[in-house]
């Protein structure tokens, strides 16, 4: 495979060997050793599924006392993914990494703790599924609003489509005391 640095060095696009034939293709999505060898060492605890429509923005979300690795890729369809860095006393905080990703292309994208994780779907619909590292815990849950100017992200999506959740989210600045804190 190979192993991409975006915008934030420990974000990365993963571009996995596929195999080709007249009867479709294989990949390996996730092998253990290969990723120690990229320095990615995990154990992922649980495989999350999402469908969206066109449009749909689902983030910024993370977790204050449990942060989650995730190992993101679409099945379907495409979107505009985002990593923010959250780590207090990190040089990098605030500052986001994006990539677009597709079904077509087959391309992961790596996202250790400590990032808070967004995407848009930007075909008429997208299939996305994610490994985390940590468990999910409704109690630990935080969120930074989509378009919050400090962080400055330019979405591809003119009206997207947000939940009410993600709609009141608070500002990274409202949010950095309690990261602080964890």
């Amino acid at each position: 495979m190979d192993v991409v640095r975006l915008q934030l060095p420990e974000v990365l696009l993963i571009r996995p060997r596929v195999y080709h034939d007249e009867r479709g293709f294989f990949l390996e999505v996730w092998n253990r050793r290969a990723f120690q060898d990229a320095g990615i060492e995990t154990d992922f605890v649980q495989l999350n599924h999402s469908a969206s429509v066109r449009d749909t923005l689902r983030g910024l979300h993370f977790q204050y006392r449990r942060p989650q690795s995730k190992l993101v890729r679409v099945l379907s369809g495409r979107v505009y993914d985002v990593a923010v860095d959250l780590r207090p006393g990190s040089v990098t905080f605030g500052r986001w990494a994006g990539t677009e990703l597709s079904a077509e292309a087959n391309e992961l994208l790596w996202i250790p703790e400590g990032f808070a994780h967004g995407f848009c779907v930007l075909s008429e619909r997208a299939e996305f599924e994610y490994l985390c590292g940590d468990f999910y815990d409704a109690e630990d849950e935080g969120a930074v609003i989509w378009n919050d100017p400090e962080i400055g992200i330019p979405w591809p999506v003119e009206r997207p489509l947000i939940s009410g959740k993600d709609a009141a989210a608070p500002r990274l600045s409202e949010v950095r005391p309690r990261l602080l804190e964890s």
